[in-house]
């Protein structure tokens, strides 16, 4: 059976871009005739027939989707960035990313979105939604879903922090340590909160009483603590202080990690010799420096927030879905998990 013809072997045929072909077949105004011709010559030719979603997209109006997200540099957003941008480009869709500073910047790109109507849908990424901006999100019907946070309002792609969380610490009692310390980020960030209730509930469920001082963040704000800097920091204070520094340690993630361990090495201490180390979010980076942590899917995120939107871009009236994918905990040398099974 002959293979389907897709929006990309017209593209090619046509010495266009999907997006053009995309626009072309939804009768978008913004091509001139004569592409707008050999577009649909070629897609004649080729006897194309169009798929269920560029149906359904056919009803849209800007073919933009934006993403408010507070930062490009953090190592999640790139990954769970890579799966919608490939997501997006096989449907055609143009993608505008607004980056959040601080979180008065979030009403501002929402009242943008809404006032000059030039988007179908919105992605807004790990900060709390206002509870100001939701009545004006639902009177708009603007299509809206959230990712790494949640709202009982709007569609939601999140991870289970706070189970996760639990895990990693778990895990490190289980190796047989009583003194766990935690290097989390800001608590502005819902993911860091999310993060410190597992860790808590984690100590609580093995009769391991909660110290405050036993958690420290960093000062470095950047991606709300979620940063190398603020990992380094946060050891440095546990080494500085003059109490006894814990033998395990979970991370709220696998940058932050990168610091601790750097930190550690610094100061003469090795991973897991000295001191056992867990992360989160199973980054590229991670496998290299051998780091045990929590995964979670975060290009399968992406992806299916582009699938959550589009679908309700086509219908606005559907039930409200709320995704959660639990983390996965990888063990490798940085805990010394390993060692131990050899021994």
């Amino acid at each position: 059976m002959a293979s389907k013809v897709t929006i990309y072997d017209i593209a090619r045929e046509a010495s266009v871009g999907i997006g053009t072909v995309s626009r072309v077949l939804n009768n978008h105004p913004s091509v001139t005739p004569e592409t707008r011709k050999r577009v649909k010559d070629v897609a004649i030719r080729l006897d194309y027939q169009p798929h269920t979603y560029a149906q359904r997209l056919a009803r849209r109006q800007s073919e933009t989707i934006s993403a408010i997200i507070p930062f490009f540099t953090n190592y999640f957003f790139i990954e769970v960035l890579q799966g919608v941008q490939d997501k997006i480009s096989q449907l055609g869709y143009d993608l505008v990313l607004y980056g959040v500073n601080n979180i008065d910047q979030v009403d501002s790109y929402i009242s943008r979105a809404l006032q000059r109507g030039k988007v179908d849908g919105i992605l807004f990424f790990s900060m709390r939604l206002p509870e100001r901006m939701i009545s004006r999100l639902k009177e708009t019907k603007l299509p809206m879903v959230l990712v790494d946070t949640l709202s009982p309002e709007f569609d939601s792609i999140s991870v289970a922090n706070a189970e996760g969380a639990y895990a990693a610490t778990t895990h490190l009692i289980e190796l047989g340590h009583r003194s766990v310390g935690m290097v989390n980020a800001q608590l502005v960030s819902a993911p860091a909160v999310e993060r410190l209730q597992g860790y808590k509930r984690a100590l609580e469920s093995h009769g391991i009483s909660y110290s405050e001082s036993l958690v420290k963040s960093g000062t470095n704000n950047k991606a709300d603590g979620f940063n190398r800097e603020a990992g380094y920091e946060a050891i440095m204070e546990f080494i500085n202080n003059g109490s006894e520094m814990p033998k395990a340690f979970f991370v709220s993630s696998d940058i932050q990690a990168m610091g601790v361990i750097a930190a550690l090495s610094e100061k003469g201490f090795r991973v897991p010799e000295d001191v056992a180390v867990v992360g989160f979010d199973d980054i590229e980076l991670a496998r290299h420096i051998k780091l045990t942590t929590m995964r979670q899917p975060m290009y399968q995120m992406g992806v299916l927030a582009i699938e959550r939107l589009v679908t309700r871009m086509s219908n606005p009236d559907m039930e409200i879905l709320h995704t959660t994918f639990s983390p996965t905990l990888i063990v490798r040398e940085s805990c010394g998990a390993l060692r131990r099974n050899q021994n």
